[in-house]
């Protein structure tokens, strides 16, 4: 089994909704989130030196909003996601996301006690 974190664009959660659907994965949990990858938020050398979140001052990056997807799923499927991810979530812009891709060496149901592949 595999967890795939899902970093996308807000506008995107329908496309990636349809997409692990159509896979059958199991379940999803979805965070809004705030971030920014190397291009910083998108911030240039002639651009803002920084910005407030709360009243503090966060320097030389702009925090976006972003969603994060959380799923486990089989092995079996993960390059097939990856896939059709990259084929229908791309707009081909900084900013698209990433996903990271990490083992997942258990699961458990906690109502049934269900381990590994049944839990999902």
């Amino acid at each position: 089994m595999k967890r795939l974190e899902i970093i996308i664009r807000p506008d995107k959660l329908e496309a990636l909704k349809n997409i692990l659907n159509s896979r059958s994965v199991g379940g999803i949990t979805v965070t809004s989130v705030m971030g920014c990858g190397k291009q910083k938020g998108g911030l240039t050398s002639g651009g803002p030196k920084g910005f407030k979140i709360k009243g503090v001052k966060v320097a030389g990056m702009n925090l976006l909003p972003k969603i994060q997807a959380s799923t486990i799923v089989e092995d079996s499927v993960v390059n097939e996601i990856l896939n059709i991810i990259h084929e229908k979530i791309s707009s081909g812009k900084v900013g698209d996301g990433k996903v990271f891709v990490s083992p997942v060496d258990d699961a458990m149901r906690i109502r049934t006690g269900e381990r590994g592949k049944k839990a999902l």
